[in-house]
């Protein structure tokens, strides 16, 4: 299965003269380097696409650096994004992942794609509220399925033709209680907290 990893969205919520979002770094390496080779590193996986544009010139030019494909996009709209290199992937579905889980685990990635079956057309990893909350994070949007609160993880597999046909896709979720997809970095609170896991400080808000 192709991945394509989103890395080319403003990052505005980390503030004003930040480094580049993906480019932070979270237990001394920069966090898109870490889902790089979480993605990577998944036994299902075959290929790795990173989107990146012209909000993430840094991004661009350490992944090159390391071998990575990279493809430029808008950065303006995700499901542009998306759309754009999805006509570049080749696979039938494709595993979709945001570039902001430092703690992301290959074996994670395999788990998720195991879970995925073609009939589903689309699936989405979410975690259980509770366990969002337990890594000091307050979710800031949660979905109610069958009664209880989940949080999206952002990692999500697709059926591309139809994705690009513009076809509604039916929707299947993946439940966890998995720290790894607890935590993405958008805020510079959430990345203290993520540092924190890596034995860095983690100060008050």
């Amino acid at each position: 299965m192709d991945a394509l990893i989103m890395a080319g969205g403003r990052g505005s919520r980390m503030g004003p003269g930040m480094v580049e979002k993906p480019m932070l770094e979270v237990g001394g390496r920069h966090i898109i380097h870490r889902v790089v080779e979480a993605v990577s590193g998944a036994e299902k996986v075959s290929r790795v696409l990173v989107s990146v544009s012209d909000n993430t010139p840094r991004t661009e030019e350490f992944l090159r650096s390391i071998g990575v494909e990279t493809i430029r996009t808008s950065g303006v709209d995700f499901m542009e994004d998306m759309h754009s290199a999805f006509e570049v992937l080749d696979s039938d579905f494709v595993l979709t992942c945001p570039s902001d889980m430092p703690m992301l685990k290959s074996f994670t990635v395999d788990s998720f794609i195991r879970f995925f079956s073609p009939e589903m057309e689309s699936a989405i990893a979410v975690v259980d509220y509770d366990t969002v909350v337990n890594t000091g994070i307050t979710p800031s949007f949660s979905i109610d399925i069958d009664g209880s609160r989940w949080v999206l993880s952002g990692l999500c597999i697709s059926d591309r033709r139809k994705t690009l046909d513009g076809v509604y896709l039916k929707e299947c979720y993946m439940k966890t209680d998995w720290p790894d997809l607890a935590v993405n970095v958008n805020t510079p609170y959430e990345l203290r907290i993520s540092r924190a896991f890596f034995g860095e400080p983690c100060l008050s808000r």
